[in-house]
């Protein structure tokens, strides 16, 4: 059995950034950049003539949908949590053999969004946390602890900073704390204290209120399920992005919420790149305090791409509302445009894990069959052990490589499109919508290349093989950054 760990651990080595043989390109990488731009900006001259009756709406008024009834799902939820908390704290506190950080960190924290953007927040049934704030939402309780039975309202300024501060600190987990926050023990802890607050939450605010504005993971897959095809009881039409007509409530912590889709895809992938290992690299000599110091310096730089990014989307965003007549603030101006970024947000998650998830979701088999790691707790046979061989090789990086260029490409063109008939309802006129649309398709094109020099670190590279790599571990040994080079230093 000893033997047969250590050799999956060895496995788990060969995973730990998640990406297989870097792919040679066949032209330089700028003319795969040029040439997505070019894409883009045909998308945008095509869409340009169209008059379109569609778009965003500008209440930004959401609603929810209602709350599931009957216990069965929800209790399947809850037990599942009360196991995996059980078998985090419990169980082994080896990532690679205790089955909670795999769950957590590959399933829910990337697989279940994914899934939500393409078929729509299916997860409100399962979601234990919101069966937890239902079971706190007791009248009688409230009576008895408060002397009433009405819950407390939800103060108009808290808005959604909870779900945002908690998505930003969850974010910081998997990022820059990995080595400590993906410790079975520390992800169990975290978990189990979430449920209590949802708990209190519920019986404090009441279910509906909580669950719409400040519950972590109703609030996000809600937000990515605004995508999905189907609607699962949540306003839209049924089709693609069909959730976005409703837009979003035109307050700063929901806009900040949703601008932290993108800007922690685009940090990931920022982390990857060789520039980022020769700031981390003179960071680490220059400090003269402990190593955490540089962890929080790099939290300091996450929240400072996701000011400078609101800061340039926004003054795009004022240069679209000038041209356009719209008479309203930056803020405004760009909380009109924010459901054209989803999509954007939702195919770089996906370029930038999916072969991540390929191979490293292929961790579950064995933890499957002994979900706590310990001597003695294998309950399933072969393949569900240590027995079971990764296949690193599923598919060719120049397979990801070009997927990835297409998703990144096809997203823009729909924010493209979104964009376009959000800006043609808002418009003076029809001159002045369509001049409008110039820095915003100017936006898109300048993001389209960013996202793929981003998305080319791990996957290619161009002249003469690497001479050394790096890889720092997450989830499993995760990491998507995979650099070359005297710089390179593991995150």
């Amino acid at each position: 059995m000893q033997v047969l760990r250590v050799r999956w651990e060895g496995a788990l080595v060969l995973l730990a950034h998640a990406f297989g043989k870097r792919y040679e390109l066949p032209i330089p990488l700028v003319y795969f950049v040029l040439g997505a731009a070019l894409v883009v900006f045909l998308s945008f001259l095509v869409v340009l003539p169209r008059r379109m009756a569609g778009g965003p709406v500008e209440s930004g008024e959401e609603r929810g949908a209602p709350l599931q009834r009957g216990w069965a799902a929800p209790g399947i939820g809850v037990a599942g949590l009360g196991g995996l908390i059980a078998v985090g704290i419990g169980g082994s506190q080896t990532v690679a053999e205790n089955i909670l950080p795999t769950v957590f960190w590959l399933v829910v924290w990337i697989a279940v969004p994914l899934g939500c953007g393409l078929l729509g927040d299916w997860t409100r049934p399962l979601n234990p946390f919101a069966a937890l704030a239902r079971l706190g939402d007791r009248p009688a309780a409230r009576r008895l602890l408060f002397g009433s039975a009405r819950p407390v309202s939800w103060p108009a300024r808290l808005g959604w900073w909870p779900a945002t501060l908690a998505f930003f600190a969850t974010a910081c987990g998997e990022l820059v704390f990995n080595q400590t926050a993906t410790l079975p023990r520390v992800t169990a802890w975290g978990l189990l204290g979430w449920a209590a607050l949802s708990l209190v939450a519920g019986l404090f605010f009441g279910a509906p209120a909580w669950l719409a504005r400040g519950e972590l993971f109703s609030v996000l897959f809600a937000t990515w399920g605004r995508l999905g095809w189907f609607r699962f009881g949540a306003a839209g039409r049924r089709g693609l992005a069909g959730g976005l007509e409703d837009g979003f409530e035109a307050v700063p912590s929901r806009m900040a919420f949703v601008m932290l889709l993108l800007v922690s895809v685009s940090f990931d992938g920022l982390l990857a790149t060789p520039l980022w290992s020769r700031v981390r690299l003179d960071w680490m000599r220059a400090a003269t305090a402990p190593a955490t110091a540089v962890e929080w310096e790099t939290v300091a730089a996450f929240a400072l791409l996701g000011l400078l990014t609101w800061c340039v989307l926004g003054a795009f965003a004022q240069a679209v509302a000038r041209l356009g007549g719209h008479d309203v603030r930056p803020a405004a101006a760009l909380h009109g445009l924010l459901p054209s970024l989803l999509p954007i947000a939702f195919g770089y998650l996906l370029a930038h894990n999916l072969q991540y998830l390929l191979i490293n979701g292929q961790l579950l088999v064995p933890l499957l069959g002994n979900p706590s790691g310990l001597d003695g707790g294998q309950w399933l046979p072969a393949p569900f052990d240590d027995s079971f061989e990764p296949d690193t090789h599923l598919l060719p990086s120049s397979a990801f490589w070009y997927g990835s260029v297409a998703v990144i490409v096809v997203v823009h063109m729909a924010a493209v499109v979104i964009a376009h008939g959000h800006l043609v309802r808002r418009g003076r006129d029809e001159r002045a919508a369509k001049a409008s649309e110039w820095p915003w398709i100017a936006a898109m094109v300048a993001y389209t290349m960013v996202s793929l020099v981003l998305m080319a670190q791990p996957l290619v590279k161009e002249g003469p093989a690497p001479s050394k790599q790096s890889a720092a571990t997450g989830v499993g040994g995760r990491s998507s950054q995979v650099t070359a080079g005297p710089g390179a230093v593991a995150r």
